[in-house]
């Protein structure tokens, strides 16, 4: 009889024992996604009700029960947000590995040669937490941008190309801060007091620097060029710079400014307003923003491109020369059939 309920005994042990196994196996250590491979957003704030519900509108798990046990039993409770692809081969140990862990990581996030604001905010892209649209909103703000001097046709001149380390989950509101925090660090006292004695604010430097770079990025000419602008702007004379008119017009691709394009209403239309343009028409390096701090000194007041098409300009002080220059220019502009 005893040996009996002995061996009952262990038959109930040995069954709990396998019974505990295979409850452990299914809640930690099966695999528990049905899909390839699964994107979930969690959002700041979110809940375990939300992740529950966010899992659930995507499809994501084969068993919603195992891992809200596996939750539990690992009391995963604080939701860190972020981006997740989870593989399909994934465990419900391993999905909260994975979102415990969270995405509270630096990344080296670089941009250099942006033309215009949508440029840029692409150029930021997928690289961060929060959506183009929230970046993008700020930047057509006034009444945010106000906070850091700027309005909407000036609000790149917070950004200075360069490579940095954000974190991913920073906002967007954030990574604006940020950005501007590196924009004071460019904008020492040293470069502050040599645009004080041009006379030109520091968006004003932004926005003749873009102009500068437009024209020709080689080092060689930089400083050369804003010398010319701020020559003309002393004088009260029209800039008449020809990637203004690109820019008004959209088509940076344009190797022919007609007459036509000069006719063009815009604010940024050198060749009708005074002054400069109400802001940059790109994003300059901070190399150019240099040269135009330390500019060339000379009597220079025209330019135009050389006809040999190297990029370089033929520099004077002489309208009459610039008028045979621009004339050299737009014969071999016509000899290979460029007419716009």
């Amino acid at each position: 009889m005893k040996k009996k309920i002995t061996r009952g005994v262990l038959l109930a042990i040995t069954m709990l024992i396998f019974l505990v196994v295979v409850c452990f196996y299914w809640v930690f250590l099966s695999k528990n996604i049905n899909k390839t491979q699964s994107l979930i957003i969690i959002q700041p704030k979110s809940t375990f009700e939300n992740l529950i519900d966010t899992l659930s509108s995507h499809n994501v798990l084969k068993s919603e029960k195992s891992f809200k046990i596996a939750a539990r039993l690992l009391k995963y409770e604080k939701i860190r947000v972020g981006k997740y692809n989870i593989s399909d081969c994934s465990t419900n140990l391993e999905i909260v590995r994975l979102l415990r862990r969270g995405q509270h990581y630096p990344i080296k996030f670089t941009f250099n040669n942006i033309r215009t604001k949508r440029q840029f905010i692409d150029k930021v892209g997928e690289n961060f937490f929060f959506n183009n649209s929230d970046l993008e909103n700020l930047l057509n703000d006034d009444e945010f941008l106000s906070k850091y001097n700027q309005n909407t046709n000036t609000a790149v001149t917070l950004f200075i190309p360069n490579t940095y380390e954000i974190y991913y989950d920073i906002t967007a509101e954030d990574f604006v801060d940020f950005m501007y925090k590196q924009y004071v660090k460019f904008w020492n006292k040293e470069r502050k007091k040599l645009a004080e004695e041009i006379g030109l604010s520091e968006t004003e430097i932004s926005t003749l620097a873009s102009i500068v770079e437009e024209e020709n990025s080689r080092p060689v000419e930089k400083s050369i060029i804003a010398g010319l602008y701020i020559n003309r702007l002393r004088k009260n004379m029209l800039l008449q710079s020809d990637p203004t008119i690109k820019f008004a017009i959209g088509d940076f691709s344009r190797q022919r400014i007609l007459n036509e394009d000069l006719k063009i209403d815009s604010p940024y239309n050198t060749y009708l307003y005074c002054g400069l343009p109400p802001g940059p028409i790109r994003i300059p390096e901070a190399s150019t923003m240099d040269s135009v701090l330390h500019y060339t000194h000379h009597n220079y007041l025209y330019m135009c491109a050389k006809e040999d098409f190297s990029g370089y300009h033929n520099f004077t002080e002489s309208a009459t020369v610039h008028i045979y220059n621009a004339a050299k220019y737009r014969a071999a502009l016509n000899k290979k059939r460029i007419f716009k």
